[in-house]
């Protein structure tokens, strides 16, 4: 979202929570339970320009938003409780689950001890090649790209432009253009794109995995925990619907056996990178199922209801994100009012 998009929908949530409307309605749109959707955790105050800044969240906010979670109702349970209540039909208490996309190093310092010490569940997706500290994180290599320098000049569709990155609103409005242009393109041609920038400011993104995310000794040590669900996310971070059947396949099958040979325990659970439907979509929900994925979660908004016991492969989450760090919001996501409202009155997300 766009600054003024982002203000506008916090504006939205406060009118919902400051009329009551969230507790009004929620017996129409509260749901059965809620799947939450983090990346990382840290207590760095954000930078003037950090478009990538709502991946990240405080841990006081992490530890605040459990105890609201709680104190809402919500028993927090693990990815395979989770499955069996759908499953099974078992609604007695509504349920959340709280994921972690990626794999990153601050999920091992700063998240873990908080769930560790309350002796809650969680999950981490990992891509096995950032695992193996060699994927491409090429979003955060662009941000670093466009920080890094007070003009750019690149060829986008055939043309030749010119951003000013002076400023750290010039470098917002230059990231966000070419961020979703490379969005849209084919992914291997996007990543060639931010690598060839890297090399003209003599930056390897490489050093960004090894900054940045966990080895495979880390992530081992937080299997070890019962408390603590290894789920996959693909081998390099791929949009699936992008890629032909046979590659998307590859990159799902790869990340499954690769976490597996590294753990010794088959991953049931699995996130889709990026997960909107232009990143995975029927085709991909399919390729979970007969890989035999207990569930695959999209990054779809909206909470669970019972009638996703049919699509366990095309679950939604709520994103907990670096811009909405308020227990307001929370509260309103958990009545389930904004998803209804966003997702066209509809209660369940389109698949």
């Amino acid at each position: 979202m766009s600054a003024q998009t982002t203000g506008l929908f916090k504006a939205a949530l406060s009118a919902l929570y400051y009329s009551g409307s969230h507790r009004l309605l929620a017996p129409l749109t509260e749901g059965v339970g809620v799947i939450f959707m983090l990346h990382q955790v840290s207590p760095e105050a954000p930078r003037a320009f950090e478009p990538n800044r709502i991946l990240r969240v405080t841990p006081d906010f992490l530890s605040r938003a459990i105890d609201s979670v709680e104190q809402s109702g919500f028993e927090i349970v693990s990815l395979d409780e989770a499955h069996w209540r759908l499953c099974e039909g078992d609604f007695e208490k509504r349920f959340a689950c709280f994921t972690f996309d990626d794999g990153y190093r601050d999920n091992f310092e700063h998240a873990y001890p908080i769930f560790r010490e309350r002796e809650l569940p969680f999950a981490i997706y990992v891509a096995s090649d950032f695992a193996d500290l060699r994927g491409d994180l090429w979003w955060l290599a662009l941000e670093r790209i466009i920080d890094t320098v007070d003009e750019l000049k690149v060829r986008i569709d055939r043309e030749d432009r010119t951003f000013s990155t002076a400023t750290p609103e010039a470098k917002q409005n230059a990231y966000d253009t070419i961020y979703w242009w490379l969005r849209d393109i084919d992914e291997d041609d996007a990543r060639r794109f931010v690598r060839s920038l890297a090399r003209s400011i003599s930056f390897d993104p490489q050093t960004l995995c090894q900054d940045l995310l966990m080895d495979w000794d880390q992530i081992r040590t937080l299997a070890r925990d019962p408390l603590v669900t290894i789920g996959a996310h693909t081998k390099g971070h791929y949009a699936l619907a992008k890629l032909a059947q046979a590659q998307a396949r590859f990159q799902v099958e790869e990340s499954i056996d690769r976490i597996e040979a590294e753990l010794g325990r088959r991953p049931a659970h699995f996130a889709y990178p990026y997960g909107d439907p232009t990143s995975a979509g029927p085709r991909e929900f399919a390729i979970l199922r007969e890989l035999g994925m207990k569930t695959a979660v999209t990054t779809r908004k909206g909470l669970i209801y019972a009638e996703h016991q049919e699509q366990l492969t095309a679950l939604p989450r709520v994103s907990l994100n670096g811009d909405y760090q308020d227990e307001r919001y929370l509260q309103v996501f958990l009545s389930g009012l904004p998803f209804v409202l966003w997702n066209g009155f509809r209660r369940r997300a389109t698949a």
